[in-house]
């Protein structure tokens, strides 16, 4: 007898979860502004491998969590926020573009025009 409490589904398929932890993945690199190439670069896997994982189809073991963790500068518990509510995976169009923002900011290598973009966004919300 296996381990596995459900044996009509495979302990290493990824399920519902696991997306929801690969979703919260790519939303980090993104608003660090690094590429999945990056990313896989700095934890150690292939391309591909980091792609699987920000999909969901790759499950994560414990120790490369904790890696990946590390690398985006959050504690571990920061994958799994949000997972009571069984949000979504998928982004709106609003999440797409606050990550888009965020990713185009950070790739600013003027500190003056990133103080610049501040400012503008701050009284463009002062506005509203």
């Amino acid at each position: 007898m296996t381990s596995n409490s459900n044996p009509a589904r495979p302990a290493n398929r990824a399920n519902d979860t696991d997306r929801h932890v690969g979703a919260r993945i790519r939303e980090r690199r993104i608003m660090l502004g690094l590429s999945q190439q990056q990313m896989a670069d700095l934890i150690g896997v292939t391309y591909q491998q980091a792609h699987k994982y920000e999909r969901g189809i790759n499950r994560i073991s414990a120790g490369r969590l904790h890696e990946i963790a590390l690398v985006l500068g959050v504690p571990v518990g920061y994958f799994f926020e949000g997972l009571e509510s069984q949000r979504s995976p998928e982004l709106s169009a609003r999440q797409r573009m606050c990550l888009e923002l965020a990713r185009n900011f950070t790739a600013i290598q003027n500190e003056k025009h990133q103080e610049a973009l501040s400012q503008m966004a701050r009284a463009l919300a002062a506005e509203a």
